[in-house]
């Protein structure tokens, strides 16, 4: 009781150090996340020329780009798609702004009959474009209040629609730009004339060569602060994006051995029968040799619940799985093989029939489609049941008469692959077509023609000719997909478990080696990549390696696609920025030796004519003609724009002084000097060269406009 009164009588102080706690809580968080604190906004997921892309219409656009980019794009792909988008957009309005250039209603409405003329939701009687049935259509979207409507092959809403509408306008607008942007980039006569020169214009040349491979790369020490001073030097060269290396362990959920032997020993009751007793009752699993042929479908697809299905179908001896082909081919009728291992499968196979077949057949046919039928077309009015009718009233025709086939191929069949042709495909296999088709020209003779149903209407087969006469079998097969039990998931997650805890305090590298753990680097992990080198699609990895907290030497475990954990651990991290020394050393090296050779061979040689020089350092005096500027190579040195510069600076006869090459120290002499011959016009290669431009011209304008732009990308808060 002394203790709650004087709980009591100190209460006012108690609510004082809970309201300092929370306080503390709650700015302890603003800390963290210093845009709440200072004003920067959450809902922004880039901000270009000051302008800003707002998260919530991001995300619906993304959510509408994965929906065009089918279920196999990853939803960072369809994010970086919305983005490009949304920045080029961004980039190009500033321009649209400052010149001025706008879409007029009447313009608009220009665009968007070209855009969406041939719908047939706003055609008229005529198939015509009619404006009111768009306007129609449109007030109609609005009304729907986010609701989708089918336009042509796809659904939308009204903000697709004013999103699709921005695009149409936007897209004239660049248009008007680029047009603008062309017409300012031909080349002038003076131009034309330069460019004319630069080809044309050519030097014979006396060289000698000193290759920097004369002096071995041992003898030059290369320094750290050599390399950092060559950073500096060409910063434009060396400016890196923030990057993350990684090392990771992979522990896959994937079949034991006893896994496939419980597998396999279940079979057991395919091959020899079983009575199961379920709820009371007695239910028996027939022996599969002995199930009726009739039941095969049943059985395998639903008792026996297997992972393939029965295909009541023959097949050539290269369909049956390689390791088991010869085998499963010389089975005697009704005869089962198995349990054996394929494609991830346990399976049993039983050799239901065998076969004479041809090889291949030549057919003629005519397709009736209907309402429903895959592929047909948008004018196809008739029924099933109509489309039955005149395919058998076909029938009879050309039974009655077989050289009207031709004819009537052309008035009414809709496969226009075969229309040029008569109806006729020429000699193919049995896999080329679907299965009631192939079924009746495989399976009959020549000079039969009947009605047959496919998923793509009624066609009228006439077999004209069939090639090769070889065994085909048919075969059920019980297939299984082999996976980890239980047992075995659980020795997984204990692995990886065991291996957790070992690094808390052991070395990452050294815990993996005693548990025989194969250890894999990633290196240069940019903020926005998905894609981890051996795990696939893995985006949580990527963020958390660029979590504010995480630093180097953390670790932390991953679930991973198909099964299984990643322990991954983090071994770098680099700012964005220059690259440091360690890494730049592998491009900067080279260049490094090469100033540091240069120098080593220019402090040898004295002489002053190129003969003396190839004296003096044992190298051949070498010629090379007709050398320009445009292709700037020299015979027998390669491409060395340096040492070309030089000699189109030089006089005839003239010898210049040592030159620092790609590929060497260099010496030449200029021995005759052919000026291009003077053209009377030079409008052709003024054309040529506007040409050129004006193709280049819209990548270029945009890469340029987009690099001079102010970008802040937050894509990383939110992806």
């Amino acid at each position: 009781m002394a203790v709650l009164n004087k709980i009591r009588q100190r209460s006012l102080f108690l609510i004082l150090i809970i309201a300092l706690a929370l306080f503390s809580f709650v700015l302890t968080d603003l800390f963290k996340n210093s845009d709440a604190l200072f004003g920067g906004s959450q809902d922004v997921v880039a901000t270009v020329n000051g302008k800003n892309i707002n998260r919530i219409d991001f995300m619906n656009k993304v959510e509408n780009m994965q929906r065009q980019l089918g279920p196999n794009a990853s939803s960072t792909q369809a994010m970086n798609r919305v983005y490009d988008q949304e920045v080029r957009r961004a980039v190009m309005n500033t321009q649209f702004e400052e010149l001025g250039l706008t879409v007029e209603q009447d313009q608009m409405k220009d665009l968007l009959k070209q855009n969406f003329s041939s719908y047939t939701e706003f055609q008229n009687e005529a198939g015509l474009f009619d404006e009111n049935k768009l306007t129609e259509f449109v007030a109609n979207l609005k009304e729907l209040n986010g609701e989708r409507a089918l336009l042509g092959n796809f659904q939308l809403n009204y903000s697709d629609w004013v999103n699709s509408e921005k695009s149409i306008a936007v897209g004239a607008q660049e248009r008007t730009y680029y047009n603008m942007v062309k017409a300012g980039v031909n080349a002038t006569l003076n131009e034309a004339e330069v460019d004319y020169v630069l080809e044309n214009a050519t030097r014979d040349i006396k060289f000698v060569q000193i290759p920097y491979t004369t002096i071995n790369d041992t003898l030059i020490e290369v320094t750290k602060g050599d390399i950092k001073a060559y950073i500096n030097e060409n910063k434009k060269q060396f400016e890196v994006e923030a990057s993350r290396d990684i090392v990771f362990v992979q522990f896959n959920e994937e079949p034991s051995l006893k896994d496939e032997e419980d597998l396999k020993a279940s079979f057991d009751s395919f091959i020899n029968g079983k009575v199961v007793f379920d709820n009371g009752k007695n239910d028996t699993i027939v022996p599969f040799a002995a199930v009726k042929i009739d039941d095969l479908t049943n059985y395998v697809n639903f008792a026996a619940e297997s992972d393939v299905n029965y295909a009541d179908t023959f097949v050539q001896k290269s369909a049956l799985p390689a390791t088991v082909a010869d085998t499963l081919f010389n089975l005697n009728i009704g005869q089962v093989y198995g349990p054996y291992k394929d494609a991830g499968m346990m399976k049993l196979s039983r050799l239901v029939a065998t076969r004479q077949m041809p090889d291949s057949a030549k057919v003629r046919h005519i397709l009736i489609p209907h309402l429903g039928a895959t592929r047909a077309a948008p004018d196809v009015t008739k029924t099933e049941v109509e489309a039955r009718k005149t395919a058998d009233s076909v029938l009879a025709i050309v039974k009655a008469n077989r050289s009207k086939f031709p004819e009537l191929v052309t008035a009414l069949s809709s496969d226009t692959g075969s229309i040029d042709n008569g109806g006729v495909y020429d000699f193919h296999p049995s896999t080329q077509m679907v299965k009631p088709f192939s079924d009746f020209e495989f399976q009959n003779n020549v000079g039969d023609i009947e009605v047959v149903k496919t998923q793509f209407g009624f066609h009228i087969i006439e077999i004209l000719d069939q090639k090769g006469d070889s065994k085909v079998v048919k075969v059920a097969t019980i297939g299984r997909t082999i996976e980890a039990s239980e047992e075995t998931i659980d020795n997984v997650f204990t692995e990886a478990s065991k291996f957790e805890i070992a690094i808390q305090d052991g070395d990452f590298q050294e815990m993996a080696k005693e548990r025989a753990l194969e250890v894999r680097p990633v290196i240069g992990i940019k903020v926005l990549d998905e894609a981890i080198p051996g795990i696939g699609n893995q985006r949580p990895i990527v963020r958390w390696a660029f979590e504010e907290g995480t630093k180097v030497g953390d670790y932390k475990r991953f679930s991973v696609p198909g099964g299984g954990y990643a322990v991954v651990q983090v071994t770098k991290i680099s700012k964005k920025g220059l690259m440091d020394p360690e890494n730049a050393s592998v491009s900067a090296l080279n260049e490094i030796r090469k100033e540091k050779k240069a120098q080593m061979i220019r402090e040898k040689i004295s002489a002053t004519t190129v003969d003396e020089v190839a004296k003096n350092q044992n190298r051949p005096a070498l010629t090379s003609a007709a050398v320009n500027m445009k292709n700037p190579t020299i015979s027998g040195a390669g491409l060395e724009p340096r040492v070309v510069g030089v000699a189109f600076g030089m006089n005839e006869g003239e010898t210049s002084g040592l030159i620092n090459g790609d590929r060497g120290v260099y010496m030449i002499e200029v021995t005759k000097v052919n000026e291009a011959p003077k053209l009377e016009n030079y409008q052709a290669n003024a054309n040529r060269l506007s040409t050129a431009r004006s193709s280049a011209a819209q990548t270029q304008v945009y890469n340029a406009l987009k690099e001079t732009a102010t970008i802040e990308d937050n894509r990383a808060r939110f992806y």
